[in-house]
């Protein structure tokens, strides 16, 4: 049997929990673009990611023959690998446990403890995912348990590509994809997916798409080996992984570093909030990264193209949202926070007030502290309609000698103070 006929089996087996889900024609993005824009839309599965694949495909292979049926499976994760292992484990009806962070947000838990019923049990160790992740394998060592790894095996990724088996079967007739977007984290989608099209599509069709703050990916293909991240940003965090894995690597070590686009966290969160306004679409962070792709590529590149990109999960905390509308704003420039020093007279305020254009509005005002006996220092934020109306209100600080910095960009300062 191929890796491609083992695929199609993978996919004809995992129509035992749902069907296959649609790859749709999106309208609005299309003509934005000027390209044929399809959505793969993983955020519709039953946990609303793509990793339901992968968890199931290994579980399927384990359980095969009656193997490991008395076995207890083990996870750590605190994102949907963990919705998708307890979902598993209630089909297969087999007993698991999912280690995840102490930090890890109430509303996580209950989903993955809804999904797994009375077949899982949910322990939580350690404030990091590397704590937890080590508590998992010590408790493998002592129990042995099954690990259900996140992304890194040859299960996890055939039940992966099961995704392009699908889109090969949804795709109408002579259409041949010209770009496929695909999120990148750990690498088992994109490992699955370019591996069932090797034969059928060039390999400049694909490009992948990681967090700035995560170039897992791009900074082990420079090197040429795989390479371990000092520091990760977890904003986007269904992709922000410090570490590819290893054979996830050696299946894309192939491609080109410059095929990885590297996405700033602000950007995704332009995507998030425009899906939702728009098109009434609820994605994740990392189910935004291959549409947010769209607004970073030239317009040549995408202009009378046909484009696929993986919307690859949807679990979304609306607690959030605040904070993807914040960064969001910052990043279309229609939001800055200042330090002001104000003389400490009658009238300074309203002199300042006096400086803002007609559609700038004040969304934040807070006094720091009096910095000295004739001064104070303000904190400003100020939301606008065209970001090129902050050129004209700094022309407008210079010109009234009014002293002042921009924090907007100082993600050490504006941590502390926003």
């Amino acid at each position: 049997m191929s890796d491609k006929d083992a695929v199609r089996e993978a996919e004809q087996a995992v129509r035992s929990l749902f069907a296959p889900t649609p790859l749709q024609l999106n309208e609005h993005l299309s003509a934005r673009t000027g390209a044929t824009v399809y959505l793969k839309r993983e955020d519709l599965s039953p946990v609303r990611s793509y990793k339901i694949r992968g968890a199931f495909n290994f579980f399927r292979k384990q359980l095969a023959g009656g193997q490991n049926e008395a076995r207890r499976f083990v996870c750590a994760s605190a994102g949907n690998h963990a919705q998708g292992f307890a979902f598993i484990c209630r089909h297969f009806g087999v007993e698991g446990t999912v280690f995840m962070p102490v930090t890890t947000p109430q509303q996580k838990i209950d989903k993955t403890r809804m999904f797994g019923g009375p077949f899982i049990t949910i322990r939580l160790f350690g404030d990091f995912f590397d704590q937890c992740y080590k508590a998992a394998q010590a408790f493998t060592a002592e129990t042995g348990a099954v690990m259900v790894p996140p992304f890194d095996h040859a299960d996890i990724i055939e039940g992966q590509a099961t995704i392009a088996a699908e889109i090969e079967a949804q795709l109408p007739d002579g259409v041949v994809p010209d770009l496929m977007l695909m999120p990148v984290g750990g690498g088992g989608l994109s490992a699955g997916v370019t591996g069932y099209f090797a034969r059928d599509l060039p390999s400049k069709t694909f490009l992948f798409c990681e967090p700035e703050g995560a170039p897992s990916l791009k900074r082990s293909l420079e090197n040429g080996a795989v390479v371990t991240l000092d520091q990760v940003d977890n904003f986007v965090d269904g992709a922000a992984v410090g570490r590819i894995g290893d054979l996830n690597f050696a299946r894309l070590k192939p491609f080109s570093a410059d095929q990885v686009l590297l996405l700033p966290e602000n950007a995704v969160c332009v995507t998030i909030i425009e899906m939702l306004n728009v098109e009434g679409v609820v994605l994740e962070p990392a189910g935004a990264l291959a549409i947010a792709a769209l607004d970073a590529l030239p317009p040549e590149r995408l202009k009378g193209k046909t484009v696929i990109a993986v919307v690859s999960g949807g679990n979304f905390d609306f607690e959030r949202l605040p904070d993807v509308k914040e960064r969001a704003m910052r990043h279309l420039g229609l939001k800055k926070y200042f330090i002001l020093r104000l003389a400490q007279r009658p009238g300074a305020l309203k002199d300042f007030l006096n400086l803002l254009g007609p559609e700038d509005d004040i969304a934040r005002f807070e006094y720091l502290k009096k910095s000295a006996r004739n001064f104070g220092s303000i904190l400003i934020g100020i939301e606008t309609k065209r970001p090129e109306n902050f050129a004209a209100l700094k022309q407008s600080f210079d010109a009234a000698g009014m002293s002042y910095q921009d924090i907007t960009e100082n993600d050490i300062l504006a941590s502390l103070i926003i």
